[in-house]
């Protein structure tokens, strides 16, 4: 593959090569999008977030001040530190058609169609715009899209559309879970175990917040189901715990991470409602990681018959995973989930896309252009 991104497959090596891990500076990776659509002409507008070394990056095809349509994708990925990589993730490789790399599959092969869809779309003379949305930090709960979402306004009319390009196997999806995941801490005084009365023992401390949390899991299987979903009901998890030196010091500091994951109609923070009341209680601090909320579209939505059409393939009612298309529907932009691999290849060692599913992004990408210049 050479040097410059003169092809989609040369531009998604040029994408993977970028660490982009999440929560980490993005500046090389923005910059380097920003200097190639400069060199087409086109401007993009960088907007950095208030953690102050990362930035969303927007970019417009067409008349902005008409309402068009959005390709969203991130910039991050996962860490690439599991055992199971036969080469550096950071070097796309070729294998019997695989393109390997991490973010190959989530989801740099949806932002690399689109940018090299753009000089296309540019010669299209579109009568609305297909813009171009990339964030950061979706993967630690899409913590940069709601920033872009804030300046759209500024930037253009508010769009008829987003097609979030997460992997579907290019097939539109309706809808999603929502998420809100919380950070409780719990502070004590360290002693030796043997003197237990003069210390406080923060893990005690965090063991009717867990109760809580257990309980609400329950209770949710009982509760309000969505079939489209699985599980058809909305759920809730303590995923990390920690706290605790050694057996027979009393802990001083414990903490649990504890995630909802809400069907549509359902508010993922009010799902974690009992676990905040029970930190509270406890005197336990609660901190917010994250939250979006959940994503549904109508079936008989233009957008969904628009990417049915585009897509040649019939709308998949909903998946479990969360995207940003919650957020962006929030944000009153009808939206919907279509993008090129599948899911069951992300955050795993080896994670590829195949040559052909890139090529068929291109084409849906150039099929959108030309079905609105018709």
């Amino acid at each position: 593959m050479t040097k410059e991104p003169g092809n989609v497959e040369e531009m998604l090596a040029r994408l993977v090569g970028f660490d982009s891990v999440v929560a980490r500076p993005n500046g090389r990776i923005v910059e380097f999008v920003r200097d190639w659509l400069s060199a087409l002409g086109i401007a993009a507008h960088v907007l950095p977030g208030p953690e102050g070394d990362r930035s969303n990056l927007f970019a417009s095809i067409g008349p902005v001040d008409k309402p068009g349509f959005v390709l969203s994708g991130h910039l991050d990925v996962v860490p690439a530190t599991e055992p199971g990589w036969h080469a550096d993730p950071f070097v796309l490789r070729e294998d019997a058609g695989r393109l390997i790399g991490r973010g190959a599959c989530d989801m740099k092969g949806f932002v690399a169609a689109a940018l090299s869809m753009l000089p296309e779309l540019a010669a299209m003379d579109l009568p609305v715009p297909i813009h171009l949305a990339l964030s950061y930090d979706e993967e630690a709960g899409c913590r940069g899209v709601p920033h872009l979402l804030a300046a759209l306004p500024d930037l253009c009319a508010r769009p008829q559309g987003a097609i979030i390009g997460e992997p579907t196997e290019l097939m539109p999806v309706l809808a999603h879970k929502g998420k809100a995941a919380v950070r409780v801490t719990a502070s004590g005084t360290a002693g030796h175990s043997s003197r237990p009365d003069l210390g406080d023992n923060a893990i005690h401390t965090l063991v009717p917040v867990l109760e809580a949390a257990v309980g609400q899991a329950a209770a949710l299987t009982k509760g309000a189901q969505d079939a489209r979903f699985a599980p058809p009901w909305s759920s809730l998890q303590i995923g990390t715990i920690s706290g605790g030196q050694a057996l027979n010091i009393i802990p001083d500091a414990a903490v649990a991470e504890i995630e909802a994951r809400a069907i549509a109609g359902a508010d993922p923070m009010t799902l974690l409602a009992p676990v905040r009341a029970a930190a509270e209680a406890a005197g336990a601090a609660c901190d917010i990681i994250s939250a979006y909320p959940a994503l549904a579209l109508a079936t008989d939505h233009p957008l969904a018959e628009r990417l049915a059409r585009l897509s040649g393939q019939c709308p998949l009612d909903a998946v479990s995973f969360g995207t940003e298309a919650g957020l962006f529907q929030a944000a009153g932009i009808p939206s919907i989930v279509c993008g090129p691999g599948n899911i069951a290849r992300a955050h795993k060692p080896e994670e590829y896309l195949h040559r052909d599913e890139l090529q068929a992004a291109c084409a849906l990408i150039r099929r959108l252009g030309k079905s609105l210049s018709e």
